[in-house]
C-alpha cells in the first residue's frame, strides 16, 4: 500500500485510474463503497473528495434500517440476556450520531430511548447485540459504566469479541 495514501476502512475501496482526470465518484457494491479517483490526484486532495462523496453515498444509500426489527432484537435480548430489567420505550437508527455507537436518554428514573447510529446497520449480529445489550443495562443500572454495568453489559453474546470488533472498526475512522 501506498504509505502516503490514507487507508478508509474496511468497508471502503478506492480505484485510482490513469484514464480519470478530474473527476470523482463513487457507487455502493454490497457492503463497501467503492470510489474511483484519478490516479494522479494528490492524496490530501484525495483524501478530501473521498470523505466527502463517502459521506453522501451513505446517506442515500442508509435509508433501508428497519426500526421494527431492531425492537424485536432488543426485547428479545432484554428477556433472554437480561432477565427483563431493562426500561426503554423505544429504540431507532438514527443517522446523525457520528461519534458515538449508541445513546439513550431516560434511563433509570423513567424508560429510556434509545438511538443506535447507522454506522452500525452492517456490522455482524452479535456486534450490534453488544450495543444494544450496553444501552439496555444504561436503563436499570445507575451510576454509569459501574463493576455492577460491567457485570450485565458482558452479558452479551461474544462480548469481548464485539468490543475488540468495535475497536478495530472505529479505528479505521469511517467519516459517516
Amino acid at each position: 500500500m501506498d504509505k502516503k495514501r490514507p487507508d478508509y476502512g474496511p468497508d471502503v475501496e478506492v480505484r485510482r485510474s490513469r484514464r480519470r482526470r478530474r473527476t470523482v465518484s463513487a457507487r455502493a457494491e454490497g457492503n463497501r463503497i467503492v470510489v474511483m479517483v484519478p490516479a494522479d490526484m494528490p492524496p490530501k486532495a484525495e483524501q478530501q473528495q473521498v470523505l466527502e462523496i463517502v459521506e453522501r453515498v451513505r446517506k442515500k444509500v442508509g435509508n433501508g434500517l428497519d426500526n421494527k426489527d431492531l425492537e424485536r432484537r432488543a426485547r428479545t435480548l432484554s428477556r433472554t440476556v437480561l432477565q427483563n430489567k431493562p426500561r426503554f420505550e423505544s429504540i431507532k437508527w438514527v443517522k446523525n450520531m457520528s461519534r458515538r455507537w449508541a445513546s439513550v436518554t431516560g434511563g433509570v428514573e423513567k424508560p429510556g430511548r434509545i438511538r443506535i447510529s447507522h454506522r452500525l446497520a452492517d456490522v455482524p449480529d452479535y456486534v450490534l447485540d453488544d450495543v444494544i445489550v450496553h444501552e439496555l443495562v444504561h436503563t436499570f443500572v445507575e451510576g454509569g459504566h459501574t463493576e455492577e454495568f460491567w457485570y450485565w453489559a458482558s452479558q452479551a453474546p461474544h462480548h469481548e469479541r464485539a468490543r475488540g470488533y468495535l475497536e478495530a472498526y472505529q479505528r479505521w475512522g469511517t467519516q459517516s
